[in-house]
């Protein structure tokens, strides 16, 4: 297997489903269209789009109705960042080493941008009861899952959280309840859509699940990591943010190493969940292990 040139394939054709899913930029508000296009074909990892369709097919999924969701999961993920960007939050000027939304089009159209996105998804992902009509159950339940793992149970109560305890001395426990939302929610939701769209038994999506959530904390720690050892240049985006903002992160808590070896043992956790699914995922979990020993 050549992980590389099996990943931007697949890479390749998410941005032909994002691409496939942008709304038309025509009439008087073409200008938040143009923005929303500008945000979302950033480029970036597709991990989110790219581990729900893994799942899927891990599962035995077939047809198109997991396109409209893959396209969601990425709107939702990119307005986040739109919002996170803002100068209320983080008041970043550059994402994916290009500048971000709200400097290129105002803050106004900045957050009006990210509420566009966060609308249009879930307008995308409704649109799978027209590509497969008779799976209307699956597609409600991968609904609720979207809209929960999005919403103030998932990743926007871990932003509160975050955003709270900005400048305060918090601890590890809270530490680990924020990313498990404001990271791992998405993640969750990923796996879980595509494992409920492919049919698959209700202990197999718990166990997706499960091993999507210790990625994300991974995923995130790995994130604390790369903002003191990475430059702008490598990242793409500021580092040394996390101190700029005054957060506690697990390199503050824990040290540099420490969460090294945290971020290893839960992916190496995950990835022997995985396995004793009892299925050929070769791709997935070479890809498990560079989502988190990434150098950006």
């Amino acid at each position: 297997m050549n992980f590389k040139e099996d990943c931007r394939k697949r890479t390749e054709k998410i941005e032909e489903i994002l691409r496939k899913y942008l709304p038309d930029q025509t009439g008087h508000q073409q200008i938040i269209e143009e923005a929303m296009e500008y945000s979302l074909m950033a480029g970036g990892k597709r991990l989110r789009p790219m581990l729900m369709k893994e799942t899927f097919d891990l599962f035995g999924g077939k047809g198109g109705v997991i396109e409209p969701f893959m396209a969601a999961i990425e709107m939702i993920h990119t307005y986040s960042l739109v919002h996170d960007d803002l100068p209320a939050m983080d008041n970043d000027d550059y994402r994916r080493g290009r500048k971000t939304t709200h400097v290129v089009y105002g803050e106004d159209m900045g957050i009006l941008t990210g509420d566009a996105l966060l609308n249009y998804a879930f307008e995308t992902a409704c649109s799978a009861f027209e590509t497969d009509p008779q799976n209307s159950i699956l597609i409600g339940r991968a609904l609720k899952i979207l809209a929960g793992k999005a919403g103030i149970y998932g990743m926007i109560g871990g932003q509160v959280v975050d955003v709270r305890s900005a400048g305060c001395k918090i601890s590890g426990e809270l530490l680990a309840f924020i990313y498990r939302l404001k990271t791992g929610a998405l993640i969750e939701a990923s796996v879980m859509i595509g494992a409920v769209l492919a049919g698959a038994k209700e202990e197999e999506i718990g166990k997706m699940e499960e091993i999507a959530g210790k990625i994300g904390l991974a995923f995130q720690i790995q994130d604390d990591i790369l903002d003191v050892t990475s430059t702008t240049e490598i990242l793409g985006k500021p580092v040394h943010s996390d101190e700029k903002n005054e957060k506690t992160t697990y390199v503050t808590w824990k040290g540099l190493e420490k969460a090294k070896e945290e971020a290893a043992r839960l992916t190496e956790e995950a990835v022997e969940e995985l396995r004793s699914i009892g299925k050929e995922c070769g791709f997935m979990e070479e890809l498990l292990r560079r989502l988190v020993y990434r150098e950006k």
